[in-house]
């Protein structure tokens, strides 16, 4: 075997992966996240809806959520989807949209 063959040997090759949109694809509404959940090989998410009861006069308002998707990712695409929600919570930002969160003080007690 080369040299070059060796060296190689050892690398993953990365493929050359083109996106193709398929407009038919339905789509999910979710208002809420139920559930997150991670067993060392897929990341879990359940996104719900809240539907609303029927308003009644002197009542609270109430409601039930109900799941509207579950959706599993292998390792690679959770790390992918946390990436890319960083990336948009950092324009949220800088767009003013959201607030930074308030960093709590390290303790120093022993």
């Amino acid at each position: 075997m080369s040299d070059a063959a060796n060296q190689n040997a050892g690398k993953q090759q990365t493929a050359s992966i083109r996106y193709v949109d398929q407009p038919e694809c339905s789509e999910t509404f979710a208002d809420a996240i139920n559930n997150v959940f991670f067993d060392g090989q897929t990341m879990r998410i359940e996104f719900g809806i809240t539907r609303m009861d029927e308003m009644k006069q002197g009542q609270q308002l109430s409601g039930r959520r109900y799941p509207a998707c579950r959706l599993v990712l292998p390792v690679s695409a959770a790390i992918d989807l946390i990436n890319k929600m960083q990336q948009t919570a950092n324009a949220l930002q800088q767009a003013g949209l959201v607030k930074p969160a308030a960093q709590k003080p390290v303790s120093s007690e022993k």
